[in-house]
């Protein structure tokens, strides 16, 4: 009888965490939404606070530094408290954050403040989703779900900064805190449909959260302001971290972890393929205001189709990584990104629709990506370490985001790429967009061929399918 009892709750449970999905789509739009949309606003937030660009650059970095760092400690917090209630702290703590952030908004240092709060509460949200789905779906539910995951955030990020130029523009930059807030419908419908599990005992291991925060914060520090004293402090602490690691009792993250030499590639083509996106995503707008002197508004006209294919077309993506393996979903979204970089590289100058159409090439391609790759790393992560890892390898992504972005824009400040190269360009204004595009497209190739050496024979049958 209790037998016939349990089997019909865990039915019931089932059927709650799918009901659960579409606010699941929900708060991961939200979430990642604020990655983007205080961008344009930060030549706004720094008249009024008389800033230079260093000073005000911290509205963007301390969101990306804490929401890079809590997407690992929410994961690893996964594996041993329930899900439910760390996504309830988490929307709890980006909505007061939000609050926060508009009710001082006068004062910089509660601004700053407010938006790592916005990080640090925001980056339960995928964090916790990504465990989620690997943990309580089966493999051909994860490659859908992924690929609606994945489209949502994808879409989030484009028009974040459509959104935020049009909330400035026509209010007042502080508004871009209350955007956040619709999140908190989600909370009684997450305590309603979320199973209360019972996970392992454990603690967080403070030192190590502490060393990894400052070796990622000392990395983005460098890249946006050059100095090598930031790069010098990033690598003495990442050996503290590694010892520290080798030897505590429960780590902040598990050396076995990186001793997996797939979710290592994973990790690594994560880091450059988003990297390259995002990096593409600033140069972009910058490209169209110069080149063709279009405003904030025409700019977000442009692209917003490419934000709206990504949601059209994760779904697809999810459904082909079901159907056709994540492989050759993988290799398609490689082939889009890349045909995508060539064709902008190559038509600059000509009609700008013909970056518009190539734009949604690349945010498909990306789809594509982002889901197939979600799948692969979570199909060799053993179900202890779903939670941790699929954290560390969100952070690495978002923090490469960062970092390559800060790089190209050092690259464009310094006219690198100034000089005559591609041969279909001969308008010498031109070069430098030109000849930056069509070298983060020849990213794509190398990227390609490690995938294939590292994922290219089949992936293993999932060691992590829910019971």
């Amino acid at each position: 009888m209790k037998l016939v009892e349990s089997k019909a709750e865990k039915v019931t449970e089932t059927s709650d965490i799918r009901k659960s999905v579409p606010w699941l789509y929900f708060v991961i739009f939200f979430s990642v939404l604020n990655e983007s949309v205080f961008n344009v606003a930060t030549p706004s937030i720094a008249k009024q606070f008389a800033l230079d660009a260093a000073g005000v650059s911290w509205v963007v970095t301390i969101f990306f530094i804490v929401f890079g760092m809590g997407m690992v400690i929410f994961g690893k917090l996964s594996d041993m408290y329930s899900i439910k209630k760390l996504i309830t702290i988490g929307i709890a703590l980006y909505s007061l954050g939000s609050i926060l952030g508009f009710a001082l908004q006068s004062w910089y240092p509660a601004v700053i403040l407010s938006r790592a709060m916005q990080g640090a509460g925001g980056s339960a949200i995928p964090a916790l989703v990504f465990a989620l789905v690997a943990r309580f779906f089966t493999s051909d539910e994860r490659g859908k779900l992924f690929g609606v995951i994945t489209s949502t955030a994808s879409f989030a990020v484009g028009i974040g900064p459509v959104l935020g130029g049009y909330i400035a523009g026509t209010f007042n930059w502080a508004y871009l805190f209350l955007i956040p807030l619709p999140v908190l419908v989600a909370i009684p419908f997450f305590q309603k449909l979320l199973p209360t599990e019972q996970r392992r005992a454990g603690r967080l291991d403070v030192i190590g959260a502490l060393l990894l925060g400052i070796v990622v914060s000392m990395l983005i520090l460098f890249t946006t302001e050059a100095r090598w004293l930031y790069l010098c402090t990033a690598f003495i602490t990442l050996v503290f971290f590694i010892v520290h690691i080798r030897r505590a009792k429960e780590p902040f993250v598990d050396p076995a972890l990186f001793a997996n030499p797939l979710y290592r590639s994973g990790l690594v083509i994560g880091f450059l393929i988003f990297g390259t996106v995002m990096s593409v995503m600033f140069v972009i707008p910058l490209m169209l205001h110069n080149m063709y002197d279009l405003s904030a508004d025409k700019i977000g006209l442009i692209m917003f189709p490419g934000a709206i294919s990504a949601v059209v077309f994760g779904r697809v993506a999810g459904h082909m990584t079901v159907r056709l393996g994540s492989h050759f979903v993988v290799y398609l979204g490689l082939a889009l990104i890349a045909l995508s970089l060539l064709l902008q590289s190559s038509t600059i100058g000509l009609w700008v629709w013909y970056i518009g159409v190539a734009l949604i090439m690349m945010y498909i391609g990306f789809s594509f990506l982002q889901t197939a790759l979600a799948e692969s790393v979570t199909q060799i992560l053993p179900v202890h370490q779903i939670g941790v890892g699929m954290g560390f390898y969100n952070m690495t992504s978002t923090i490469s985001g960062a970092v390559v972005t800060a790089l190209v824009a050092k690259a464009m400040e310094q006219k690198l790429f100034a000089f005559p190269l591609h041969p279909l360009i001969s308008d010498s204004d031109a070069y430098l967009y030109g000849n930056l595009l069509l070298t983060v497209c020849f990213v794509v190739v190398p990227v390609a061929l490690f995938y294939f050496f590292s994922f290219g024979k089949k992936v293993p049958q999932s060691i992590n399918e829910p019971t």
